[in-house]
């Protein structure tokens, strides 16, 4: 039997919202977030972080950026006891003129593949999945995997709420931020 997963984005839900992070001191973790974290990772729940890093297509960064990046951050959290079980990126930006990154790509969210990788590369139970972030592509990744939807109001949250109210996809809960959301998150697992 599978564990139940929580996809976390990155951009606004781990850190803070920068734009394009084109330095690694840009990067910086919300003081909130080991404690979600390790909350997962003592209820045996997986973290996997899920995030587009379109940036790269568009020449602002490089690829090997956002993988010093993505050291950084999974090496802050483990120094404060809060374990990543996997992160994924999508490169990639359909309008982007770069020859290799350029394309219209199957792991771009809100399309799943992503996700579609994570569930080969872990043990996870499908009925027990959740998708955090503040963005309404991530909403929609959620409903397209049948995950349960958690929208932060940290990034670019709470704009997000007030263009999307017409949306017919909607969140299932709406958060200050990651902590609470993982709050949820347990509540709802135990009384299931």
């Amino acid at each position: 039997m599978g564990k139940s997963v929580v996809f976390i984005d990155r951009d606004g839900t781990i850190n803070e919202e920068a734009g394009y992070i084109n330095h690694i001191d840009s990067f910086k973790i919300f003081d909130f977030v080991p404690q979600a974290i390790r909350l997962l990772n003592i209820h045996n729940i997986l973290v996997i972080v899920v995030t587009n890093q379109g940036g790269i297509a568009r020449n602002y960064f490089s690829e090997e950026l956002v993988k010093e990046i993505h050291k950084k951050m999974a090496n802050d959290l483990k120094n404060k006891g809060a374990i990543l079980d996997g992160i994924y990126y999508c490169p990639h930006y359909p309008k982007a003129k770069h020859p290799l990154y350029g394309i219209d790509c199957d792991c771009r969210k809100p399309k799943d593949g992503l996700i579609q990788q994570a569930l080969r590369d872990f043990q996870i139970d499908k009925n027990r999945m959740f998708v955090i972030g503040d963005k309404w592509t991530d909403l929609e990744l959620g409903e397209k995997i049948g995950a349960k939807k958690i929208l932060v109001r940290t990034g670019y949250g709470k704009g997000e709420i007030l263009s999307n109210q017409n949306n017919p996809i909607q969140p299932d809960i709406i958060t200050e931020n990651l902590l609470y959301a993982v709050y949820e998150i347990l509540s709802i697992l135990k009384n299931n």
